[in-house]
């Protein structure tokens, strides 16, 4: 009989005794009980039960139960074999088992190794299809912004005029859908076979849509410093994906992740700018990000402005940011471009405003409007006034209280403020406060300007990458979902339960608690939320964005403390993971609504999992007094703000929990409710700035 091997992927393999290769043996035969040859009575068996771990036991069972000695074993030619070398030929076929059985599992591992590597590859390939499908990768856009940096190339080499490039632009712009199979191959042709193609290019189907130009300090994921570089990146994907021309204009950082742009290429052409009385040179560099055209300055004799460890946090920061500015209108007029709006963020890129209106808006500017996007008035910018003079402004003419005149200390400049009165619209970036808290509390001196330029002001939401977060299409879970069906989830509940270990029981809550990078934990709150509901049938999981080792041996240490099998801690980045928790939890816990950088509300409402703040009173489910005063003047609200008020914002971990189990179906139909709605950059955040460039194009 042969020797049978059950094994199963649950079960643990043990570690096997060290075997050498197979040991040759002569065969053996047996004689039946009635005298036959080859094998024992049909009612004596042979059983060998083999674990992972030995092959310690050969049992022989005959009729009626009796043992048969080995000894009496009989041989082919009759004669009796002793007993100890048959014990030597069982060994030696025991040795052979082992071999087997330990190259059978070496193969089982790589075979287990070759999925586990398809898998990755498989999901990978699909990832790339979701961005293609979103605008990333090479795709219509890409080529357009490559084809529009290669103009400004032609243009700063003289090989065309300004008025040429501007035209050929238009061309471009107007007929993107055409051009992408004309001009696929760009990269590779020269700068005048190229431009001879453009000339001879027929004219196709025009579509209407804005010319965008952004002069930003960050941008994801060259320079994710924080919330305007994800909100340059998301906002100009989504009017991309709407049908409008994008370009961003960024510091050439000594930092920058460069393995992020496609087709990098230094545009071999002298650049100059103006800056403390003299014409300075610049390296251009241009190469395409998510489909985004996207210049860099490398200014030559400043070299050290930007080849620092920081993006920001210098004594000479105007300096830095004012010679950007300066050299940023200066290649955009070389270039010969007119776009329908500069777009301006924060006091780093505010000085543009002023500059533009005092000096370059003669330069072939008259079709262009500004756009400033403040992120927050924790800083402005205040500066001695004489240092306008060295991007070119006249200090007195600025220095006035309608102007740049700083509010509180009027023998100062605010920069911040100069973004506000030299702009045609003002986007204020805040998911949760409406307008008039930000003008009368979180203005920071502003709010005389701010009342002053009221009409300027639109608050918009950030917003999500719905390439990368969507339970409906996310290939990370083992069943998707959606508003309309969400049964999806909870399939992905039981996968995290069993993934971690824990307790598949049905009445279980899963709370999942992601602690991004560069963000404090108050865990004396954290442990006083996770005690308030022990009782409660309630099991936790802490995921980590980081390898941040004091505060994972912070949870660490919590962990022990509590000493509760029901709370798992996985420090390690894991994105299969990290988005399996957010589709399995029932509740995401937040350290905050309001910081502008944290995605986690957002994700958590997209995945159908309540958001609940930290921060929260979980005894007298009080709200911190920064986050209070929400409900006057309802219509200055955010779709997001009015859901987080309407639903969790007021709500403890505890409350929600019970509300989870004493009215399940009302709880189904706030979560259903709330993933209903789209947070995406494509939703209302791009419907405003839409809103905003056109009526600024139609001042």
């Amino acid at each position: 009989m042969g020797t049978l091997f059950f094994f199963h992927p649950a079960i643990p393999r043990l570690p096997l005794p060290s075997v050498s290769k197979p040991v040759a043996f002569p065969p053996i035969s047996c004689l039946r009980n009635n005298g036959d040859v080859s094998g024992f009575h049909e009612h004596n068996r042979f059983i060998c039960q083999c674990g992972r771990n030995s092959f310690r036991n050969l049992y022989y069972r005959s009729e009626g139960n009796k043992n048969v000695d080995i000894s009496q074993t009989i041989s082919n030619d009759g004669q009796n074999v002793k007993k100890d070398n048959i014990w030597q030929l069982f060994k030696e076929a025991q040795q052979n088992i082992l071999y087997l059985n330990d190259q059978r599992l070496g193969a089982i591992e790589e075979l287990e190794k070759t999925n586990r590597e398809k898998d990755s590859l498989l999901k990978k390939i699909k990832k790339l299809e979701a961005e293609k499908q979103t605008g990333a990768g090479k795709d219509n856009q890409s080529t357009c912004s490559e084809l529009l940096l290669r103009i400004d190339a032609m243009v700063l080499s003289s090989m065309i005029t300004p008025g040429e490039a501007s035209e050929l632009r238009s061309l471009v712009i107007n007929h993107k859908v055409s051009l992408a199979d004309v001009f696929n191959i760009i990269s590779r042709k020269k700068d005048p076979e190229l431009l001879g193609q453009l000339r001879h290019f027929s004219h196709g189907h025009k579509k209407n849509g804005f010319h965008i130009v952004h002069i930003c300090t960050e941008m994801t994921p060259m320079v994710p410093g924080g919330s305007v570089a994800s909100y340059v990146t998301g906002i100009s994907r989504a009017l991309q994906r709407k049908g409008h021309l994008v370009e961003v204009i960024l510091p050439k950082y000594a930092s920058l992740n460069l393995n992020e742009v496609q087709g990098l290429r230094e545009v071999n052409v002298e650049a100059y700018s103006y800056f403390n009385g003299q014409l300075h040179g610049n390296r251009i560099w241009t190469g395409v990000v998510y489909g985004i055209g996207v210049t860099l300055i490398e200014p030559k004799y400043f070299s050290s402005f930007f080849n620092r460890e920081m993006i920001y946090g210098y004594p000479d920061d105007f300096e830095r940011f004012s010679y950007f500015c300066r050299a940023s209108l200066d290649y955009i007029v070389k270039c010969g471009k007119q776009p329908d709006v500069l777009h301006l963020h924060n006091w780093e890129t505010a000085i543009v405003g002023p500059l533009f209106w005092d000096i370059f808006v003669k330069q072939g500017f008259g079709g262009t409007k500004i756009l400033f996007t403040c992120h927050g008035f924790n800083s402005q910018g205040i500066e001695q006034p004489d240092k306008l003079a060295l991007c070119g402004l006249d200090p007195l003419r600025l220095h006035r209280p309608d102007r740049l005149q700083d509010n509180t200390n009027t023998q100062l400049v605010n920069i911040l403020k100069g973004g506000i009165v030299y702009s045609n619209k003002v986007v204020i970036m805040s998911s949760i406060h409406q307008k008039h808290i930000i003008v009368h509390n979180l203005s920071h001196e502003l709010e005389p300007t701010l009342n002053e330029h009221r009409d300027k002001l639109v608050i918009a939401p950030y917003g999500l990458d719905r390439s990368t977060w969507d339970p409906s299409t996310d290939y990370l879970l083992p069943e998707n979902f959606n508003a309309e069906n969400i049964n999806g989830k909870a399939v992905c509940k039981v996968s995290l339960l069993q993934q971690l270990g824990l307790s598949e029981h049905s009445s279980s809550i899963l709370v999942g608690f992601i602690f991004p990078e560069g963000r404090d934990l108050d865990v004396k709150r954290l442990k006083e939320v996770i005690l308030n509901v022990r009782q409660q049938d309630v099991q936790f999981i802490f995921l980590g964005t980081s390898e941040r080792s004091v505060l994972n041996q912070t949870l660490e240490s919590l962990q022990e403390e509590l000493e509760d099998d029901n709370l798992q801690l996985f420090p390690t980045y894991d994105e299969a993971l990290l988005h399996l928790v957010f589709a399995g939890s029932d509740i995401i816990l937040c350290q905050s609504f309001v910081d502008p950088t944290d995605e986690i509300p957002l994700i958590a409402l997209r995945y159908g999992a309540a958001p609940i703040a930290l921060t929260s009173d979980a005894s007298t489910n009080r709200v911190i007094p920064f986050e209070r005063n929400f409900t006057n003047q309802d219509h200055e609200a955010t779709m997001y703000s009015k859901l987080i008020n309407s639903s969790f914002l007021n709500m403890s971990l505890g409350l929600a929990v019970d509300e989870i189990r004493t009215n399940p179906a009302m709880w189904k139909r706030k979560i259903m409710q709330a993933m209903a709605h789209d947070l995406s950059w494509d939703a209302e955040c791009y419907d405003l700035h839409f809103a905003a460039y056109s009526a600024i194009k139609n001042m």
